[in-house]
């Protein structure tokens, strides 16, 4: 009676973290996530249009595998790509692939080495303005015009520093501000070029990232099929 009890109340423990992740877009099959990205005037620059190829689960943890392709302002298609996204207990997970410029994620020939790097940015199912988030860094061996470098991505000071609704195209939203510092550094030969990736972030929990901004311009989700 006891194994019993025991087998049932794992089994509901189960089934409600995989219910606290069924609902993140990143993680629902077939579905396809429109973002449009603007310059820092404020015209649009580009769309990046996400593809869930597939999505599995095993071990409490839910994961969706996606396939992306951006297209400039015409239509054109300018770079293709591929990232993961996890869940766990509510947890969503986005592999920091996602931070790279999507220009050069197609130049990748070498995965994060995930021995030694927090690959994935952790967006907790349950926030409250103040907390602080756990940084995250990632490494990766690439290959530009035939020319091997090393790109490394540090994003840290993550923090929830408040709550606003938020409207796009797709729907409105009651989201958290979550702001961060970040640093892309790029190893080509000896000198190292640094780029800034500060920026803003507003997140649902249960649903998923609707919006973004940067010095550089910012990003809305614009469609969900």
């Amino acid at each position: 009676m006891k194994s019993l009890l025991l087998a049932l109340l794992s089994l509901t423990s189960f089934y409600a973290h995989s219910q606290d992740c069924a609902h993140y877009l990143f993680l629902q099959k077939n579905k396809t996530i429109e973002m449009t990205i603007y310059n820092k005037k404020g015209e649009v620059s580009a769309k990046q249009v996400y593809q869930v190829s597939d999505v599995s689960s095993g071990g409490g943890v839910t994961k969706g595998s996606l396939s992306t392709e951006m297209f400039d302002k015409n239509g054109k298609s300018m770079a293709k790509a591929s990232s993961t996204v996890q869940c766990n207990g509510g947890v969503m997970m986005v592999s920091m692939k996602m931070m790279l410029p999507q220009q050069q994620t197609e130049q990748i020939k070498m995965e994060a080495k995930a021995e030694t790097d927090n690959m994935f940015l952790e967006y907790p199912g349950k926030l409250s303005v103040g907390d602080a988030l756990k940084d995250g860094n990632m490494t990766m061996e690439m290959n530009t015009s035939g020319i091997p470098s090393k790109t490394t991505i540090v994003i840290s000071d993550r923090k929830v520093e408040g709550q606003e609704s938020v409207t796009t195209p797709a729907g409105t939203w009651d989201c958290y501000k979550i702001t961060y510092k970040g640093k892309m550094t790029t190893k080509m030969g000896p000198i190292p070029i640094n780029t800034n990736l500060d920026g803003t972030e507003w997140f649902v929990p249960g649903f998923g990232i609707v919006k973004t901004e940067s010095k550089h311009g910012s990003t809305v989700i614009t469609s969900i099929k």
